[in-house]
């Protein structure tokens, strides 16, 4: 699913925000003062506010995947049979990587805003519903 600044969605599993706290006004480096654990259930509603995409780097073997696929696709009915057969056998002996490259390609963040005040920032798409 993708998600769309303005959408609403609901969150899909419960969350347990865990870590240390500062008091307001007192220094970062005083970090550790306090503990605290913050619980929010499955079904809160709010608003996405901000999409962000992080694209994977292509290896070497994936833009040479590109390359030879995109030389077979356009050219490959115009080659002879023998480097036709070379062509395809050398894409062959990359689509593993592609197939690894596409299922980890791109991975989806959003900044959403509860409608409970609290704001979930960097948080992996997957774990929001459309409402």
């Amino acid at each position: 699913m993708t998600l769309n600044v303005g959408q609403r969605v609901r969150l899909a599993a419960d969350l347990r925000l865990a870590g240390s706290v500062t008091p307001a006004g007192e220094p970062p480096e005083e970090t550790g003062a306090f503990a605290a654990s913050l619980a929010l259930a499955a079904g809160i509603e709010g608003t996405v506010e901000h999409v962000e995409e992080h694209h994977r780097q292509q290896s070497h073997e994936v833009r040479e995947y590109l390359r030879l696929k995109s030389l077979l696709d356009d050219f490959g009915h115009q080659m002879p049979s023998a480097s036709r057969k070379q062509l395809e056998e050398q894409v062959a002996a990359l689509e593993e990587q592609w197939a690894a490259y596409q299922r980890r390609m791109l991975r989806v963040t959003v900044r959403v805003r509860l409608d409970n005040g609290f704001v979930l920032d960097d948080a992996p798409e997957e774990a929001f519903t459309s409402a």
